[in-house]
């Protein structure tokens, strides 16, 4: 062999190993993508779903807040119609005393 047939082997050999060596560091970078992806895809799931638990626990204690002012607001109308009352009969008391001249101390 010549040494331009050398060279020429040489030439051949490394640019097939460049080409091979080239596909498995393309394989390798796709993996490690593919690995990343994945986990970016498992954190967002795992938040997303910490996210609904959170709504749903939130969505429940509105509930318990919307019966509790519910219940203030019945409470504070039968106060309300109990003062009403209270004042009539309060009135009807004072129309009796100012009819007997009484004083009221």
């Amino acid at each position: 062999m010549d040494q331009t047939s050398i060279f020429a082997l040489i030439g051949v050999v490394g640019t097939i190993s460049g080409v091979v060596f080239g596909y498995i560091g393309y394989k390798r970078g796709l993996q490690k993508d593919a690995y990343n992806e994945g986990i970016d895809n498992a954190t967002l799931r795992s938040d997303t779903e910490y996210i609904k638990r959170r709504i749903d626990e939130i969505l429940l204690e509105q509930k318990d807040t919307n019966k509790s002012i519910n219940n203030l607001a019945e409470r504070v109308t039968r106060v309300e119609e109990s003062t009403k009352q209270a004042h009539k009969r309060i009135d009807k008391i004072e129309r009796e005393v100012s009819k007997n001249g009484d004083a009221v101390y």
